[in-house]
């Protein structure tokens, strides 16, 4: 475990100002919450649109949520990758949880599975773990943070192959997620940091 010199746990980036990125985030998070507010009273009204602005900047001004370490970059081709694949693993699931509602018989044998999670930031990780959800037949249950554990509800665990199945499912959109959002080759450690062993060295 790499430690400051102090001796405290190292962040993985600390944003101690705001940047071309965080603009670009917190823009982003404003527009995004004036939409929602305009969707859900279904009417993109000028008035609507003006009262989702000013929700939204309360809720990023007066209600803000941890503001998370980020690292590495946005590849938008492996982006591009990962969200047809989302979209496909989303549609073949689908039709699979809709032949298990209907099909005569007993339904699939269900458990909980442990998956061991290898993406770096806690970003992606909470990234990666909600796409895992909303794809039909898998709800993450808990994320163990510091041993980078889920454990996951999977739908059919009937079968070897099946169980398989969720492993391969996972470890693509691990490949995935990591190619587009924190490969090696952006992703830059503190420098500033020594080694815990050093640390006690030096005490």
């Amino acid at each position: 475990m790499k430690r400051t010199r102090e001796g405290h746990p190292t962040p993985i980036k600390q944003l101690t100002k705001y940047g071309p990125r965080e603009i670009v985030l917190r823009a982003w998070t404003l527009v995004w919450l004036m939409l929602v507010w305009t969707m859900l009273w279904g009417n993109f009204s000028a008035a609507n649109t003006i009262n989702g602005l000013v929700v939204a900047l309360v809720i990023t001004v007066l209600l803000p949520m941890p503001r998370l370490p980020v690292e590495g970059r946005l590849h938008v081709v492996s982006m591009i990758r990962l969200a047809l694949t989302v979209g496909w693993y989303m549609v073949l699931s689908s039709l699979q949880v809709a032949w298990w509602a209907i099909r005569p018989g007993p339904p699939p044998l269900s458990a909980v599975l442990r998956a061991q999670i290898s993406v770096k930031s806690d970003l992606v990780m909470a990234l990666l773990l909600n796409t895992l959800t909303i794809i039909p037949g898998s709800v993450v249950l808990e994320i163990d943070q510091e041993r980078r554990l889920a454990y996951v509800h999977v739908l059919d665990v009937g079968s070897p192959k099946a169980v398989a199945s969720f492993y391969t499912q996972l470890r693509q959109l691990e490949k995935l997620f990591i190619a587009a959002f924190e490969r090696d080759v952006d992703w830059h450690p503190e420098d500033d940091t020594v080694d815990e062993s050093e640390t006690r060295e030096g005490v």
